[in-house]
């Protein structure tokens, strides 16, 4: 049996934007939600987009949702990691949140956003041990005075080991579906066969069960992520050289200015000095 990796455009959407159960089972397992908050049942949104950047056009994959008590819900897999990222899922939770007021604008009757965010690279290399964070908008000196409305978790996928959260069985499965499942896998760990909700994902990923239309469509993702990858390592290197240029230009004109106080106490004239450096006589002025 050959798998796609679930984490591309379309196995994802196949799995958790056609299947309600497994986005609950996801969802349940992964965000910090107490026993008596476990989501039930929910109803498909739109996605929350906002304008496309040249990094975030191919490389973001999300699906929102609504459960019964009205609590918003927005995963998002992250291929690429920019610091730009926070902004943007912190303006699409708080966009879903500020969206629910009506014309009465009863503020008492907002429900909370919880923003799932699975991440396929490292950004948190300070805490090696600690892949899954949770945010939350607390008090500065009493973090458990906390006001309810937005809540955050990101993931990082290349970090994860099972041991770290033994405690809840299907974070371990889906962390284990999420990165050991891709066109390489020869053997499918028996655990997720015998589960019901990664077994269930594990058939919506099988490369037999897709069209034509939706392997092309799968390969286009990756051919697409790619050039996105390039385009955003290039866009780094220019900006480190630019800074580089910047810093030497900044380094030569500071030289300069110290050549001329130099001159200026050896008892040089003004005019002189500026033609030796080519520093305004008015500037020379000031550092004497």
């Amino acid at each position: 049996m050959r798998y796609l990796d679930p984490k591309a455009d379309l196995t994802f959407k196949k799995i958790f934007g056609e299947h309600k159960d497994l986005l609950i089972s996801l969802l349940n397992a992964l965000l910090p939600l107490a026993d008596d908050e476990q989501i039930e049942s929910v109803e498909y949104l739109s996605p929350e987009l906002v304008p496309d950047t040249y990094v975030g056009k191919n490389s973001i994959v999300d699906v929102r949702c609504r459960d019964v008590k009205n609590r918003q819900f927005i995963v998002e897999m992250q291929m690429l990691w920019t610091e730009a990222f926070k902004q943007r899922v912190l303006f699409n939770a708080s966009k879903a949140f500020v969206r629910q007021l009506d014309k009465k604008r009863k503020y008492e009757f907002l429900q909370p956003v919880y923003s799932l965010n699975l991440v396929n690279e490292t950004f948190m290399k300070e805490y090696p041990d600690e892949f899954i964070h949770n945010y939350n908008v607390v008090h500065e000196l009493h973090s458990d005075e906390i006001i309810n409305g937005l809540h955050f978790t990101f993931v990082e996928l290349p970090k994860f080991q099972a041991h770290s959260v033994m405690e809840k069985k299907m974070a371990v499965l889906w962390l284990r579906f999420l990165t050991e499942i891709d066109e390489h896998t020869k053997e499918v760990p028996q655990e997720l066969l015998d589960n019901p909700e990664t077994s269930k994902a594990l058939k919506a990923v099988e490369e037999s069960a897709m069209t034509k239309d939706e392997l092309l469509a799968y390969d286009d993702f990756w051919d697409k992520l790619g050039a996105e990858r390039l385009l955003f390592v290039d866009s780094n290197k220019r900006s480190m050289e630019e800074g580089r240029v910047e810093g030497r230009k900044e380094g030569m004109a500071e030289g300069r200015k110290e050549v001329a106080r130099n001159l200026l106490r050896m008892g040089m004239s003004i005019e002189d000095i500026s033609k030796a450096t080519g520093i305004a006589k008015e500037e020379i002025e000031e550092y004497s």
